[in-house]
């Protein structure tokens, strides 16, 4: 069975190279073709996973279609702002599509699984979540995650496909909470990133940690998915993570804007995409939509898109009214 890897960054990267090193056929697509031949060549991609050895002779491919021809799973590794244009390409894929960018759309407020609803209609959805940074995947430090799908055998062809020692993947049905969690895990991770900027400690993470996965539970649940599934792996396990790691891309971001950085500055300096910046106002947009209160969420939008001074959002949030635990 061939895999195909869309997206040569960091995560992308990762998972050609899980099932590389286990023996699996894969191939990994990305845009810029002297990159990829230089990761085939010598095992490095130092853009986006400076210092790691990988293994030299990864299968790399710059044209799309030469990519994808005889796969059975594609695993899409994108940008969540590319997402909707290159799977409109994939339009008579019928394998199975493994998700692994996490994000919401603003227009529409679909998660990449509902986009690749529309774009691949053929093709069986699966998204692949948990607390998983590149990083420490590469270099075969223990973790899970789950495979979530609507075909119970497309969770399992998954699963088959990644499972190893370190890297243990379970499965489950509730795509659109799996997906829900680790897009809003992302907001959530630039306020903690801010918090540590302002100097705050661990204890106020992890109140924040807390009150957050209630808040993505009332928003998941209100869009259908499981309350439980916000336990697991792809919700308070990917929660964790992003919130309290410094490989953490979105909590870096947060953790300068509470240094006092500007906003335009660090975008701009960034070379992987940050989704916690555009799922913000997604994330809001969705709220307000479904009538769901997420006072965190709220903050944090209005503190990247109205220009809402941190300590302000913060002083708003610690003086809220009081009430009882949900």
């Amino acid at each position: 069975m061939k895999t195909t890897v869309l997206g040569a960054g960091a995560w992308g990267t990762a998972l050609a190279r899980l099932v590389h090193v286990a023996g699996g056929k894969v191939c990994l697509w990305g845009r810029d073709g002297e990159a990829l031949a230089k990761l085939t060549e010598t095992g490095r991609n130092e853009r986006y996973l400076s210092g790691i050895e990988l293994p030299v002779g990864i299968p790399t491919e710059p044209n799309l279609d030469t990519a994808i021809a005889g796969a059975a799973c594609i695993v899409l590794a994108l940008p969540s702002k590319a997402f909707r244009a290159v799977t409109t390409r994939l339009a008579k894929f019928d394998g199975a599509a493994v998700s692994v960018t996490k994000g919401i759309e603003f227009d529409t407020g679909l998660t990449m699984g509902g986009i690749l609803g529309e774009t691949m209609p053929l093709a069986k959805v699966v998204a692949l979540s948990g607390p998983t940074l590149a990083d420490e995947v590469c270099r075969d430090m223990p973790t899970a995650a789950v495979a979530a799908s609507g075909s119970a055998e497309a969770a399992a062809t998954v699963q088959q496909i990644f499972h190893r020692p370190t890297f243990r993947v379970y499965t489950s049905e509730d795509l659109i909470g799996v997906e829900l969690g680790g897009a809003l895990k992302n907001v959530i991770a630039i306020a903690a990133g801010a918090s540590a900027g302002l100097g705050f400690g661990d204890n106020s993470k992890a109140a924040l940690v807390t009150r957050a996965i209630a808040e993505i539970r009332r928003l998941g649940v209100a869009c259908g998915a499981k309350s439980e599934t916000f336990a697991g792996l792809g919700g308070l396990g990917d929660l964790t993570v992003t919130c309290f790691s410094s490989l953490s891309r979105n909590y870096q971001f947060g953790r300068r804007i509470g240094d006092g950085e500007k906003l335009e500055e660090i975008l701009a300096a960034s070379v992987s995409a940050v989704e916690g910046f555009p799922t913000a106002r997604s994330a809001w947009h969705l709220a307000q939509t479904q009538n769901v209160d997420t006072p965190i969420i709220d903050e944090v939008y209005a503190m990247l898109y109205e220009g809402k001074d941190l300590r302000q959002a913060l002083l708003d949030l610690t003086t809220r009214v009081s009430k009882a635990e949900d």
